[in-house]
């Protein structure tokens, strides 16, 4: 008997029973699933699932991943920074390479001193704009000068960069000095560009990785000079050709040593006078200058934050009363004879001091001392290039100290009425003279000679040191 064609659905179901040896399409797919369950139970035996099982393969998590994009050879790496994915290139084909470059930054990450790409881009210009904003929050007075390094001196050097290394740094110190800049000028702008890198890195989040270490020039140019009582004479003669206020203020600066801005930016309303009547019955003149706690100059401030008041001399008290006369509460006091307020005025102040034989102008170019032009160099037509050398104004500061000193007021006292808030700065302004140092040897050659001077006390002393005031003591002394 031939064999019966069997019919399809009987054929499967004799296939599933094992009673023919047909195999259903589909059993190979049952026998990865099969296979699937075995291992998953076996997994689960080992006490991980299927997906941590498939985890093993890749990455930790918060330790990034590098990636190519199809067609590109640079390799780019992944990193989340606070919960933000952020995507950068390498900047390596080489995967080892690359895999330097992530690990160098998650290092960053973990230390806290990741930086964002598009801040890693930051210039220096763009840092100067932080610094100007800073100067503006703070009220610094130095604004103006600090601009004026950035714009002629620092932005055509270091503007463009994204960073300053020491090299920079000691390249620009060479062209300054050929240039014929002062130690002195050289650091005020080293100082104004690390102040920028160091508020790029404390912004948050920063914007420069780490400041360099700056060099610092010796300065050997520091002001010594002082105006002598029997040089004064001739000066205010000189101040006072050039006009009344020229005059004033020579007499202000050398009797309270102010500070020139503080002068300059003095109001009426800060000056006050007034009468007293004394033991005579007759009404005597008594005048005081205040100046304004804070370091707002414009509204007749101090540099030092602390209001300042002292008592106006005969000399001062005529000078200004005559100064201010007609002027409103809110006008300056130092105005020219047009009633403009005085700004630069160091014309004036070198003419009075060359005409009174306190400086003198040298010729850039062949070193000549000279009251004006000089005349050799004009005669060759060469442009005229002078440099004043002589007594500065600021050094009437310095002047009225020493003069303070020596006529036995205290040192609290000094740095009270100049402003001087420690007692470093007031030392570097206390300047000895040379007749104040003859006069101590001479004093020191009398006590040589007769050494009982020195040594002995007498009763009368003893009784004044231990019977009288503080104040009648003092009095003693400078009397003995």
């Amino acid at each position: 008997m031939s064999e019966a064609v069997q019919d399809p659905a009987l054929a499967f179901l004799a296939a599933c029973r094992g009673e023919s040896g047909a195999v259903p399409k589909h059993k190979d797919r049952l026998v990865r699933s099969a296979s699937q369950a075995n291992n998953s139970r076996a997994a689960g035996a080992d006490g991980c699932n299927e997906g941590e099982a498939k985890r093993k393969h890749h990455r930790l998590r918060g330790t990034g991943s590098l990636f190519r994009q199809k067609g590109r050879a640079i390799w780019m790496m992944k990193y989340c920074v606070n919960g933000k994915a952020i995507y950068q290139s390498t900047g390596k084909t080489d995967r080892v390479a690359a895999e330097r470059v992530l690990q160098r930054k998650l290092r960053e990450i973990a230390a806290g001193e990741f930086i964002e790409p598009k801040l890693e881009r930051t210039t220096v210009a763009e840092l100067a704009g932080d610094t100007w904003r800073d100067y503006r929050q703070k009220g610094n007075a130095s604004l103006h000068d600090a601009v004026t390094r950035w714009e002629r001196h620092l932005k055509p050097v270091f503007g463009h960069l994204k960073a300053v290394g020491s090299d920079l740094l000691h390249g620009y110190i060479e062209k300054r000095k050929q240039e014929g800049a002062a130690n002195s000028t050289i650091n005020r702008e080293l100082a104004l560009l690390r102040r920028m890198l160091r508020l790029g890195s404390q912004a948050d989040p920063p914007k420069v990785r780490r400041v360099p270490r700056f060099p610092k020039l010796q300065e050997d140019n520091i002001r010594t000079g002082f105006l002598e009582d029997t040089q004064y004479a001739k000066l205010q003669a000189e101040c006072a050709k050039e006009g009344l206020w020229l005059r004033a203020m020579l007499e202000v600066a050398y009797t309270y040593g102010w500070r020139e801005s503080e002068l300059l930016n003095m109001r009426v309303k800060q000056v006050e006078f007034s009468a007293v009547e004394g033991e005579d019955g007759k009404p005597h003149p008594v005048g005081y200058i205040r100046l304004a706690p804070g370091r707002h100059s414009h509204k007749g401030g101090s540099k030092n934050k602390e209001g300042r008041e002292v008592w106006m001399t005969p000399a001062v008290y005529t000078l200004l009363q005559a100064l201010t006369a007609g002027k409103q509460p809110d006008d300056y006091v130092f105005t020219r004879d047009g009633g403009k307020p005085v700004r630069d005025f160091r014309d004036s102040w070198w003419r009075a001091c060359i005409h009174a034989g306190l400086g003198h102008m040298v010729c850039l170019w062949c070193g000549a001392k000279t009251e004006g032009f000089c005349q050799p160099c004009k005669d060759k037509k060469r442009r005229q290039r002078l440099k004043y050398e002589g007594l500065l104004f600021h050094d009437l500061r310095r002047s009225a100290a020493r003069g303070l000193r020596r006529a036995g007021v205290a040192e609290g006292v000094i740095m009270k009425i100049d402003g001087w808030k420690t007692r470093d700065v007031f030392e570097r302004y206390n300047i000895v003279s040379h007749a104040d140092m003859r006069d101590a040897l001479l004093k020191r050659e009398q006590a040589r000679r007769n050494p009982m001077v020195s040594a002995t006390v007498s009763a009368a002393q003893l009784s004044v040191q231990v019977n009288n005031s503080p104040g009648e003591r003092a009095e003693a002394r400078l009397t003995t």
